[in-house]
């Protein structure tokens, strides 16, 4: 059991926080004989929005609470603010995940916008500065509210700071797998979001096609302009079937990110998606695997879903629960 308490301090004491197993400690190997992922080895296990399921998403606290349960990268979504200053949240909106609703001076910051349904506070009418005196909370039902108002939303330089301080501390590099959200609209807005987002990786020392390093979007064209300014690894991600092929998807991207029931029917039996993008030297990295949401194939049961997506030779699988993802892939054959 996780000792969550440690994880309610101040964001200034955060940088400090020690292993909750101890400093150093690897997280646990896989006996696993032989792997049917593209590379032989074991999938990665990559913590969706941090340990979402155990702290406000997208914290300081939630990314360094999921790198000592042992996951190999820490997912960040980004936005950006009026300043063209990269956040840390799922949604340009902030009403959901943090207390800008109790802030009165920011009530004429309300707004209905194209895409959004109803009015709402969103991340680029705010400067850094603003976004500093919000607070986070849990943003789904039944999970921990405890250490709502406790955080601050981070920006991406200090999710990368906390990832290179922890990378030094465990002895084991610790990947990032940001995901560029809405790039095209708030490009639109005038803000250099990939300029942003490339200086930022680049200043942290992850801008190489051999760094634990993967941008992922659900932008078809943000991914075309990113490869022609990169070698970092780019993941296409997609919810529904394919309107286009594998092949055309190779040009612009390295792997692809399907939602997990598309790797299999209604009975749990894959449907070849993962050994197509595999012919094409393309990685298969899955999403998102929750205890409180399993997947109706396995009866409410997390392992055995974990267990199965691994079985089918994924490359790497999204968690908000990263501690239970990592004794999955130490079971798994």
């Amino acid at each position: 059991m996780w000792n969550l308490k440690r994880y309610g301090i101040s964001l200034l004491g955060l940088l400090s926080l020690t292993c909750a197993c101890s400093v150093g400690q690897e997280p646990p190997q896989t006996e696993a004989l032989s792997w049917h992922t593209l590379n032989g080895e074991p999938p990665i296990i990559i913590a969706h929005r941090g340990a979402s399921g155990y702290l406000p998403e997208h914290t300081l606290a939630a990314y360094a609470l999921a790198i000592d349960m042992g996951a190999d990268f820490i997912e960040p979504d980004l936005v950006i603010t009026k300043d063209g200053e990269l956040v840390v949240r799922h949604d340009r909106y902030l009403s959901d995940s943090t207390n800008v609703a109790d802030h009165p001076q920011f009530a004429d910051r309300k707004r209905v916008k194209v895409g959004h349904e109803g009015a709402d506070w969103f991340v680029e009418d705010f400067t850094l500065a603003e976004i500093k005196t919000l607070r986070t909370k849990q943003v789904k039902a039944g999970r921990p509210t405890d250490f709502d108002g406790l955080y601050a939303i981070p920006t991406f330089d200090e999710v990368l700071e906390l990832v290179t301080q922890r990378s030094e501390e465990t002895g084991r590099r610790i990947g990032i797998y940001p995901e560029t959200k809405q790039p095209a609209a708030l490009e639109a807005l005038g803000l250099s979001y990939d300029t942003a987002l490339l200086d930022s990786l680049t200043k942290f020392g992850f801008d190489g096609d051999d760094d634990p390093v993967f941008i992922q979007s659900f932008e078809m064209e943000n991914l075309r302009r990113l490869s022609q300014k990169t070698n970092i690894r780019l993941i296409y991600l997609f919810g529904q079937p394919l309107s286009l092929s594998l092949e055309e998807i190779a040009r612009f991207a390295d792997g692809i990110g399907p939602y997990k029931l598309l790797l299999i029917d209604d009975l749990g039996v894959p449907t070849g998606l993962v050994k197509e993008a595999h012919e094409l030297d393309l990685p298969v990295h899955t999403w998102t695997f929750r205890e409180d949401d399993v997947a109706p194939q396995f009866q409410g049961i997390a392992k055995d879903e974990l267990i199965h997506f691994m079985d089918l030779g994924v490359d790497g699988l999204f968690s908000d629960f990263p501690d239970t993802a990592v004794k999955a892939r130490g079971v798994s054959e």
